[in-house]
């Protein structure tokens, strides 16, 4: 969800958020999206991400009736932390989607417990101190972390910021079970912007060799 402050994002996803906004997209435009992936695919989970402005401007309530209508399954709410979220949890716990909670390396254990109150569907593990899209992942930090974080919770564990390529992926689903990659993905839209045909190519291509790195 495109928003104008996106502050846990590096310059490839800032722009994007800024084109996306500059054409004129709104929320009402990605939950028919939504609907509309979801009549072609029935199993694969949607996820929506973005900044609380957004829903709360929206009304918490109507955005979460809108997502179980576009049949959303989760949201993940980047600068939405534990102690905000009871009027938000409300309406998720009633509508049964989940809300994805992020846990980053410098998550002590009181603070991880905290988190995983109310966490559902997945835990979010933040793999690196900083921006989407920059520096890649200390794996043995993140293997560390994550033996860490599945004392505490049964959830899994998917792993995200700075993964790029194949390799990046293989290595963080040694220890995680997924990877997000979402910089390299906006960047290719970037390059291909006016080749409409062209970038789905490069990204179904992308994809697949992605989605080869979770083979293990």
């Amino acid at each position: 969800m495109p928003f104008s402050d996106p502050m846990a994002d590096g310059p490839t996803i800032q722009l994007s958020s800024n084109r996306a906004i500059a054409e004129g997209t709104t929320l009402e435009e990605i939950f028919f999206i939504c609907n509309q992936v979801r009549k072609k695919n029935t199993t694969t989970p949607i996820i929506l991400m973005g900044y609380y402005n957004l829903i709360y401007h929206y009304g918490i309530s109507n955005f979460v009736k809108k997502c179980k209508q576009s049949k959303v399954d989760g949201l993940i709410i980047v600068d939405l932390q534990p102690e905000e979220d009871p009027d938000l949890m409300v309406e998720l716990i009633k509508n049964d989607i989940d809300l994805i909670r992020l846990v980053t390396p410098t998550t002590n254990i009181d603070r991880l417990k905290t988190i995983l109150s109310n966490a559902s569907g997945f835990l979010y593990y933040v793999t690196i101190t900083g921006i989407t899209g920059q520096k890649s992942a200390d794996m043995d930090e993140l293997k560390k972390s994550i033996s860490e974080i599945r004392k505490y919770t049964s959830l899994p564990i998917v792993a995200g910021f700075g993964i790029k390529n194949k390799n990046h992926v293989k290595e963080i689903c040694k220890v995680a079970d997924g990877a997000v990659v979402g910089s390299s993905i906006v960047k290719i839209i970037e390059e291909n912007i006016n080749d409409t045909n062209k970038m789905m190519s490069i990204i179904d291509n992308f994809s697949k060799d992605l989605k080869s790195g979770t083979f293990l």
